[in-house]
């Protein structure tokens, strides 16, 4: 979404260079580290930190620590990360949080392919010496910890095709679940942590069909806690990823003192992916666009940069 530099212009070595020289001196050039890393692709970042490394013997992300603070510090270390990387950091600070965020995890766990989620794992094992279903495990008691543990150990199909007689099956597989309660069933765990994403829109849209209610309205007659939204959010982020997100950063934006941690999540997760279809649904949904609702909400070199993902300079 942010305005890149094109390859004939890139020279990771000049901005390694420019980096350090934004580092150096009385006061840190956060302006000129902005106009650098804020538009600079996956690809493009993954070279300056190596040009960095080669040429201070420094990683790049421990200068960005030590020279600057706050969200903006956060943001901009999230964002120069290596994707499965960043998730794997993502999901280890949402099990230490007092109450996991599970909402983070559920993301990582069920918006990407199955090869970003192995990837994701790999890198997690990597960090921290164990594995991220290990980790959910520990950090997560009862029902949410079976959901969590299934949708991040699956490795599901990734095609297209679907099956409708086992889509009409399971359509009244969870509408019995739903209707009777039950919601902490083993089938209902199965179904949603197992089946591909193709499979389980054909499910939804036959729920629907048949039952005259979304299966996400369905599932608001549930009890208000932390099983229940991880449920709502596995199917929204299933269902609908891009409009999930554009609701998740209009609650961050909207709750009484915003919630960087969301706001920063969702921006720099989806900037390389779809975050410009994302800015729509926002705008339609809101009637304010996503750009003027941050430069609202945030404030200083965290909001310069959020704009700059955002395209909007």
């Amino acid at each position: 979404m942010a305005t890149i530099i094109s390859p004939k212009q890139f020279s990771p070595v000049e901005d390694a260079e420019n980096i350090k020289k934004a580092c150096q001196g009385w006061g840190t050039d956060e302006k000129a580290i902005i106009s650098i890393l804020g538009h600079r692709n996956l690809f493009q970042k993954k070279l300056i930190r190596l040009a960095f490394e080669e040429i201070y013997h420094e990683d790049l992300l421990q200068q960005l620590k030590c020279e600057l603070s706050g969200d903006f510090q956060r943001a901009i270390s999230l964002w120069t990360l290596d994707p499965a990387d960043r998730d794997a950091l993502l999901a280890y600070e949402a099990l230490q949080k007092t109450t996991p965020d599970y909402r983070a995890i559920v993301e990582i766990a069920c918006t990407g392919s199955p090869e970003d989620l192995l990837a994701v794992k790999r890198a997690y094992k990597f960090r921290y010496k164990r594995s991220l279903e290990e980790d959910l495990a520990s950090y997560t008691s009862g029902d949410i910890r079976k959901l969590l543990v299934a949708v991040t150990s699956a490795y599901r199909y990734d095609g297209d095709e679907f099956d409708e007689t086992v889509a009409h099956s399971e359509a009244s597989v969870l509408h019995k679940e739903i209707h009777e309660k039950a919601f902490n069933h083993e089938e209902m765990i199965r179904i949603l942590s197992t089946r591909s994403k193709a499979q389980l829109n054909a499910t939804f849209n036959l729920y629907k069909d048949i039952h005259g209610r979304s299966i996400t309205k369905g599932l608001l007659g549930g009890p208000s806690d932390d099983y229940f939204s991880a449920l709502r959010t596995v199917v929204r982020c299933i269902r609908d990823p891009k409009k999930y997100y554009a609701k998740v950063l209009r609650t961050a934006i909207n709750m009484p003192g915003t919630d960087e941690d969301a706001l920063s999540r969702v921006i720099i997760t989806r900037a390389e992916k779809d975050l410009k279809e994302i800015k729509e649904l926002y705008l339609k949904r809101n009637n304010v666009s996503l750009d003027d609702a941050v430069g609202r909400d945030s404030s200083g070199d965290y909001k310069a940069f959020l704009l700059a993902l955002l395209g909007a300079e």
